[in-house]
């Protein structure tokens, strides 16, 4: 009896082994798909696309830009200043159309080193007020352009074009 008994412990302990080493079926490894190539991230309502980093998609989306435009804008890469963008925009788009798409693509101008030609492309900016953005200089602090510049137009203006510059 007592050898059935070991016999039968033999026989379940080998069938317990069995069962655990028993290979089971792989599972399927799961399905991953590649990510998507991420999008554009968005812009800020009011904010300016710059044009050494903005996407292609979003150049396309800038008032008067066209593929080719976009194409030609990437292909530029990398601009020291707007004047520098102005060159490739060159004849594309009428000044009308400049103004519209610099208001929404440009890059901060120095108020201590950018150029007259440079403040000519801040859209409304004229003959006069580019001259008044030299003058003033040095600039240490926005206070200082805002105080000067606050001479000539209200503070509407000079909050619209402290978006347009900066102090380096």
């Amino acid at each position: 009896m007592r050898r059935m008994q070991l016999s039968g412990s033999i026989v379940c302990a080998g069938l317990v082994l069995l069962t655990g080493c028993a290979e089971k079926a792989p599972e399927p490894a799961p399905v991953v798909e590649a990510p998507a190539a991420p999008a554009p991230a968005p812009v800020a309502e009011g904010a300016f696309l710059d044009p050494n980093t903005a996407a292609r998609e979003q150049l396309l989306s800038a008032p008067g830009v066209d593929s080719t435009l976009a194409d030609a804008l990437v292909a530029g890469r990398p601009y020291a200043n707007m004047t520098a963008v102005d060159a490739v925009v060159g004849t594309k788009l009428t000044n009308e159309q400049k103004d519209e798409l610099y208001s929404r693509v440009w890059m901060p101008a120095d108020l201590n080193s950018a150029s007259e030609e440079e403040f000519l492309l801040i859209p409304g900016v004229g003959d006069r007020m580019a001259h008044e953005l030299e003058e003033y200089r040095p600039y240490d602090a926005p206070e200082r352009f805002r105080r000067e510049i606050g001479k000539y137009v209200d503070s509407t203006e000079v909050a619209r074009l402290e978006r347009y510059v900066t102090i380096k």
